[in-house]
């Protein structure tokens, strides 16, 4: 948890902070070009040492990246990577003037939603003739990944890797309520016959909750159930109040209305009680499936139920991303983009961190499913999941949806009321980012 809403802290000061600075300004490291000593995917030119700033300070990630970092250096007598981790709020201070003064990473990891803001702020270099010269293409990711990077035409990342929500379950308050565990529910009719078993014998089975952290991610995939999105083709105006917006809302608040779950629950309120036994459900990131204390309960999890009309579910995204330093080494960006293809050929042990590769020929390995069971109905959702919104300054209208979930779960507003006031407010930070980036 900490891992991913430090990622968001980043997302927001380059948005709204020092990054603003730049926009329109280039870093003057110019494009990655093709043919810079980079011919198949592998760097041949002269030794170089690159940096590779990232906030994996968390979890099996501080162990896994040395340890492939390591062999990738190994393996290339003529690049060194230098594996910078810092805290991500450490990042967003530093990144921006640091690549405008030429100091800062050759490559980094970002949120597919953060990708348009730093590209219009001039921070990451295009990757369009990175991407041929790697031979990748849509189709070796999931399916609407590789758009997550496109900003004005051009690619500016590669994807990395992938987290879907999921439903988790606590099997032990299943049976003790008379229900099967080998058969969770899968849409609005068998999910609401599990709620009212479970009310009967006198447990609240999802305990609904008005943080990022998994409200909003529930919310967003509802949404797109029913049918609706969060903003128009152009993202000039928010339209999470739509009917189907409404029709999202009001199934979660109507879960606490109707006693499926408490009122005022705290942020992991609803992991902790799957966790302490008190609730049987709880829809959560794929991230979950390395939480050690889900270790003291028997669990599983499987995919999110079909409430509304279509299949959908919420996904984040993060990507690779080469930054336009001032006076950036071309060379370093043809050895970082060897790195960034070796990283994503050698990504199987990533699920360890949980996340899902984003390659397919990776992730889709047998081995991999056979190592990481709990993965499958994750890997399962790909085929629908809806990646982030693709605008520069997304992050402010976002955090406004967050807003509406908030008020309308705590029941200080209607679901119609608390979408539409925010849809007001985000209309405002959408016109602003127009003026700001343009578009």
């Amino acid at each position: 948890m900490k891992r991913r809403t430090g990622k968001r802290a980043l997302a927001a000061a380059l948005a709204i902070g020092v990054g603003a600075a730049l926009v329109g300004c280039s870093g003057g490291g110019g494009s990655a070009d093709k043919g810079v000593s980079l011919e198949g995917g592998e760097y041949s030119g002269p030794d170089v040492t690159i940096s590779f700033w990232n906030g994996w300070t968390g979890g099996a990630a501080p162990v896994l990246v040395p340890k492939l970092i390591k062999q990738f250096n190994d393996e290339h007598k003529n690049i060194t990577v230098k594996d910078v981790p810092m805290e991500w709020a450490d990042i967003s201070a530093k990144m921006p003037l640091a690549i405008k003064a030429g100091k800062g990473p050759d490559v980094s990891v970002a949120h597919g939603d953060d990708l348009a803001t730093y590209a219009a702020q001039g921070l990451v270099l295009p990757v369009d003739d990175i991407v041929k010269t790697l031979g990748y293409k849509a189709e070796d990711f999931p399916s609407g990944l590789f758009d997550a990077s496109v900003y004005n035409g051009s690619q500016y990342a590669i994807p990395w890797s992938v987290t879907p929500l999921g439903l988790y379950a606590n099997t032990t308050v299943l049976k003790e309520a008379g229900l099967d565990p080998e058969n969770l529910p899968t849409d609005k009719d068998s999910y609401l016959k599990a709620l009212d078993k479970l009310k009967a014998a006198g447990v609240q089975g999802e305990w609904v909750d008005g943080y990022v952290f998994t409200g909003t991610f529930e919310f967003e995939s509802l949404l797109w159930q029913f049918g609706g999105d969060l903003y128009n083709e152009d993202v000039s105006k928010a339209t999470f109040n739509s009917d189907a917006g409404v029709q999202a809302l009001t199934w979660m608040v109507d879960l606490v209305k109707k006693g499926y779950s408490p009122k005022n629950v705290a942020q992991d309120g609803n992991i902790n009680a799957l966790i302490g036994g008190k609730t049987a459900f709880n829809w959560n990131g794929v991230w979950q499936t390395t939480n050690a204390a889900l270790d003291k309960i028997e669990w599983k999890a499987a995919v999110v139920p079909q409430i509304g009309t279509e299949k959908a579910v919420w996904s984040s995204s993060t990507h690779w991303i080469f930054l336009n330093n001032k006076g950036q080494d071309k060379n370093k960006t043809a050895a970082a983009a060897t790195f960034v293809k070796w990283m994503n050929d050698n990504s199987s042990g990533w699920a360890a961190t949980g996340e899902l590769p984003a390659k397919n020929s990776v992730r889709e390995d047998p081995a991999l499913l056979k190592q990481y069971p709990n993965l499958e109905p994750f890997m399962k959702e790909l085929e629908y999941a809806h990646y982030e919104t693709v605008s520069p300054g997304i992050n402010g209208a976002n955090a406004l949806i967050t807003t509406a979930v908030n008020e309308a779960v705590l029941l200080k507003k209607s679901p119609k009321q608390a979408l539409d006031d925010a849809a007001a407010q985000a209309d405002k930070i959408l016109q602003q980012n127009k003026k700001q980036y343009g578009g």
